[in-house]
């Protein structure tokens, strides 16, 4: 029987696949990184301090500290949430570069031992004694490229072709199109005039910009992200990106680039094809639904789908392959139902999102909101503060709280 290539190949260089192969690497297996050249997705690049810990990221590569958010009404009402427990704040939101993230990740799990190959992934066929073949291209239209593996990771992004060719109901997930541009931060007297703060992360809840999700403007120290997301294909992203930035004093800025990509909000119902694949990151579709967050839950699912990977290995036995989403779905799972429900109610209409604006306003939802966010967990050390807020929220459904 011929041995395999590679232990592992991961498919996808981002957040997800580059901490998988860097996981794996460090564990002494011989892994591959097959990653498409120059792509960047379009991100607002959001990522807790607790990311900094978990996955031992220097704080050099942040590149501004958002210290407050500010959500923006469809009637103008602006409500300020600065990051931490108390009134001023205490915390931060750290915001990254895609492009130079990306690459430091990637760079990480090469030094730590995974090969590096830019490619694209074509398709997983079988050799006679059943192990998996992976098919790349190595240029557009050059000749197919075969090596012999021992398992996949599949972390190439929403509209996975590693999970639609491979996981039944992969190609169901329903997406939310984004699309953003990065501008040069505005010179001062612009940044005063359009209200624009480099600490500060503006979040506009209106339905001309968004009609069912929500349009940003996130501070990157020299530049800033421009974008916004909807679930209707037909919803105009760069036309009213374009409307989004003569409305705010922006339209001016100089454009450096634009980016636009399905982001999923829902997870996968099964991650593995109960043989030796497991996908993770977007192609799970781990992306939190209301916030579209991200990055963060990418890399704790490339962790987990990189244990799975591991314990298939030693033991040979393929169920280890489902220990990825159960043990994400019991760590996330409740936040992301939860976030789910939040989008399908409060986003649904502008009368809405003014009551949802309103709420944000609230100590407690201030205070639960960014300990769950810097902690990615539910917090349960204020059962009063949740009894309050259940009581608000019920009111804000039920129509008996003045707008």
């Amino acid at each position: 029987m011929a041995q395999a290539d590679f232990d592992v190949a991961v498919i996808g260089g981002g957040p997800s696949g580059a901490t998988a192969a860097n996981d794996l690497a460090r564990r002494g297996l011989k892994v591959l990184l097959l990653d498409r050249d120059g792509r960047i997705k379009p991100c607002g690049g959001a990522i807790p301090p607790r990311a900094l810990k978990d996955f031992e990221i220097p704080e050099s590569l942040l590149v501004a500290k958002a210290r407050a958010a500010r959500m923006i009404a469809p009637s103008g009402r602006e409500v300020d949430m600065p990051v931490g427990d108390g009134p001023e704040g205490k915390g931060y939101v750290g915001m990254v570069d895609r492009d130079v993230f990306d690459e430091w990740l990637r760079a990480r799990a090469a030094l730590n031992g995974a090969e590096r190959i830019t490619g694209t992934y074509e398709r997983i066929d079988r050799d006679s004694d059943g192990m998996a073949v992976l098919v790349y291209r190595q240029e557009r239209g050059g000749p197919d490229r075969r090596l012999r593996v021992r398992s996949v990771i599949g972390a190439d992004g929403a509209r996975s072709a590693v999970a639609r060719q491979n996981i039944k109901g992969a190609e169901q997930v329903k997406c939310v199109f984004a699309y953003h541009e990065i501008i040069k931060t505005p010179d001062p007297a612009t940044a005063r005039a359009a209200d624009f703060d480099a600490d500060r992360c503006d979040v506009y809840y209106q339905g001309h910009l968004s009609p069912d999700f929500y349009a940003w403007v996130f501070p990157h120290g020299d530049t800033a992200s421009i974008g916004l997301g909807s679930a209707n294909k037909g919803f105009p992203l760069r036309e009213t990106t374009a409307l989004m930035r003569e409305q705010i004093g922006l339209a001016g800025c100089e454009t450096i680039r634009k980016e636009g990509a399905p982001i999923p909000l829902k997870p996968l119902k099964r991650w593995d094809n109960g043989r030796d694949l497991v996908v993770a990151g977007d192609a799970a579709g781990v992306v939190a639904p209301a916030s579209g967050e991200g990055i963060y839950y990418a890399m704790a699912c490339g962790r987990l789908a990189a244990d799975a990977v591991f314990q298939f290995l030693a033991t040979g036995k393929p169920a280890a392959l489902k220990q990825a989403r159960k043990a994400f779905m019991a760590k996330h799972g409740k936040v992301f139902w939860i976030l789910g429900i939040m989008q399908y109610f409060w986003y649904s209409s502008d009368k809405r999102r003014e009551r949802f604006v309103k709420m944000c306003a609230d100590p407690d939802v201030q205070y639960l909101t960014w300990q769950s966010y810097m902690h990615k967990e539910l917090v349960r050390r204020k059962p009063v503060a949740h009894a309050k807020i259940f009581v608000k929220d019920m009111g804000h459904l039920l129509g008996l709280s003045r707008a």
